[in-house]
């Protein structure tokens, strides 16, 4: 182009409207009333708007629009719906492609005015990196608003790291139970209407370096920022003013902290989408297990009663971690298998056992197990709900194992059987019960012989300690349970029931529970589910253990003792570095001691494992 030609400016040329306006309309309408309500799927329906206004086709349904991005099964049926209204009302032969009156026209800047700029991001942040405008602004310090979730966190961490040997960290049960005293919503369920609890914070915590989470299980601890933060906050609670430091603390509320950062780093209406992924991990185990709840804790000072409820907690939040007398029932909760699948007819019956002897049962899915009892909350309906709110459910120590015997045989061979009475082991229940069922003639026509059966099962019950009851058919199990049943909703009717976690106590039995005494301290039906899955993510040390226990004659109680002096593979193997010669490489473990008679393990079984990790090559 010439230098003397001038340049020729124009407008945009203008967008073309958009072919399917009646969609346009209802898409703006869910968007605007999901806006007015504070729910997040306001910003879906608005990346259904930006991708449907790009689409330069007419729709003849929502069925269609799958095709576009952002256009889901629900945001689909939710538009079939209205235009199947749309039609009813004003007849089938109704114009679906032209623009009704009130619709806002596509091009229009309200229908974008949720969507993120990058652009515009970064040109603020360059605003602000100049000083101009109200970019310039400093940022002020995240603080938690008082008797907040992170506000809770913050002082519980702070002075459990304050007690004289304390192990500078907690569990996150142990951290619920402590920091509900200083918290007005709870840690475990979420408010009427929304999906998020106090513990929820714990991920804004995270983000802005106050609490570091470590370990699996997950480890809470403080920061030096966050240190530095609970001890102004420790001198607020306290009534002064000023913290250690002369500073004056000022308390504000996590929504309002939250809105001025929006302002500063995207401008005014602007929405940072980006969340971490620990921030979803948190709000998805919150959806996940909605029913754990905070233990009862009493704090100095405070007068406790023989049940060892302090009264400001009968008060305030008369259940708020434990299960009074008549404020609970007992279920007895199946197994979904035990219902489903295999002989339809068999597992049928035992329903129908169950039914008739009047047993108050719930069938779901159990990790481990197939029969256990829950103690479960009595909850009124609240006007207005379809549906009464879920209660509280604590696990009764007593879980049930049932075999047939064609089962028992078969899991002996494929292995099931000693991984099974492992898992019931750890699960955190203190009474297991292998509840054996005869099959009449057809053990004769079993795989191995029948004293090889009757052995095992003295095994589980000699060795291994679980308690065996034998039974002949389905309706005697069926007897079994419905006596159980009535004889726990007996023995638990007049005990206050308290929430314990599986970290902080360990799994054997108290002097009470000797004198048969049931025990008291109970754990969350969801932290025992959670706690059982089979394929769940396990450390060095498990995988190890499971690892000696494919070794034939090497039971869990030869493990476990094995685990005691080398915990990890790498252990073991520089233990037999260390070792002067071959033999004393094939004794080493020969006088490890297991079980309650402290038997030495024996030079057969030590040369074993040694060539399992010393041979080079393969295993003859």
């Amino acid at each position: 182009m010439p230098a003397s030609e001038p340049v020729r400016l124009g407008r945009k040329r203008a967008l073309p409207p958009c072919p399917n306006p009646l969609f346009l309309k209802w898409l703006t309408e869910l968007r605007d009333e999901a806006r007015e309500r504070g729910q997040k799927i306001q910003y879906t329906y608005q990346k259904a708007i930006s991708s449907l206004n790009k689409y330069p086709l007419p729709l003849q349904n929502a069925r269609e629009a799958k095709i576009l991005q952002s256009f889901g099964d629900g945001i689909c049926k939710i538009l079939d719906e209205k235009l199947q209204r749309y039609l009813s009302e004003n007849g089938p032969d109704a114009p679906i492609h032209s623009l009704p009156k009130g619709a806002p026209p596509p091009g229009r800047s309200d229908n974008n005015s949720l969507a993120p700029s990058r652009k515009k991001n970064a040109a603020g942040d360059q605003g602000k990196d100049k000083g101009g405008g109200r970019g310039g602004r400093k940022k002020r310090e995240y603080v938690p608003q008082k008797r907040s979730g992170g506000y809770a966190v913050l002082l519980t961490l702070y002075r459990q790291s304050q007690i004289p040997g304390s192990k500078g960290y907690m569990f996150k049960m142990e951290l619920q139970a402590e920091a509900q005293l200083l918290c007005d919503k709870s840690f475990s369920v979420p408010d009427l209407g929304s999906k998020y609890t106090a513990w929820s914070s714990v991920s804004t915590l995270i983000q802005k370096n106050l609490v570091i989470k470590t370990h699996n299980p997950a480890r809470y601890s403080l920061t030096e920022e966050g240190l530095a933060l609970a001890e102004r906050l420790e001198s607020a609670e306290h009534g002064t003013t000023d913290g250690p430091e002369g500073g004056r603390v000022e308390v504000r509320s996590e929504g309002e902290e939250a809105g001025e950062e929006g302002e500063e780093e995207g401008g005014p209406g602007v929405v940072d989408l980006t969340g971490s992924d620990e921030d979803e991990e948190e709000k998805e185990e919150d959806r996940m297990h909605p029913a754990k709840r905070s233990a009862c804790v009493s704090q100095p000072g405070r007068e406790v009663d023989g049940m060892g409820l302090d009264s400001q907690t009968r008060s305030t939040k008369p259940n708020g971690g434990c299960l009074l007398p008549g404020t609970y029932e007992i279920i007895l909760c199946v197994d979904f298998i035990e219902t489903t699948g295999g002989s339809n007819h068999r597992k049928q019956e035992l329903v129908k056992e169950l039914q008739r002897n009047g047993v108050s049962f719930d069938v779901r899915k159990l990790n481990v197990g197939d029969f256990l009892w829950v103690a479960r909350e009595k909850v009124a309906p609240i006007p207005g709900q379809l549906r009464a709110p879920a209660g509280r459910e604590l696990v009764l120590d007593y879980i049930i194992e049932r075999k047939r015997i064609d089962d028992l045989c078969g899991s002996i061979i494929d292995g099931r059987f000693r991984e099974q009475k492992f898992r019931l082991k750890r699960c955190g229940l203190r009474r297991p019960v292998y509840l054996v069922e005869e099959c009449g003639t057809a053990a004769s026509h079993l795989s191995l012989p029948e004293t090889t059966l009757q052995q095992a099962i003295v095994n589980t019950q000699v060795v291994d300690g679980f308690f065996v009851k034998r039974v002949q058919d389905v309706r005697e199990s069926a007897a079994y349970l419905t006596v159980m049943t009535r004889y726990l909703t007996k023995l638990y009717q007049n005990r206050t029931l308290i929430c314990r976690s599986r970290e902080l106590e360990g799994d054997e039995g108290s002097d009470e529970e000797e004198r048969g005494i049931p025990s008291c301290s109970l754990i969350s039906f969801a932290e025992f589910n959670h706690g059982a899955v089979k394929n769940k993510c396990q450390t060095v040390r498990e995988v190890f253990a499971r690892q000696l226990m494919q070794i034939s004659g090497l039971s869990g109680d030869k493990a476990a003792a094995i685990l005691e002096q080398y915990s990890t593979p790498y252990s073991l193997l520089t233990a037999y570095e260390q070792c002067a010669s071959e033999a004393e490489k094939e004794k080493l473990l020969s006088s490890v001691r297991y079980g309650k008679l402290k038997r030495n393990l024996g030079p057969a079984l030590s040369r074993t494992v040694y060539q399992l990790y010393c041979t080079q090559g393969t295993l003859s």
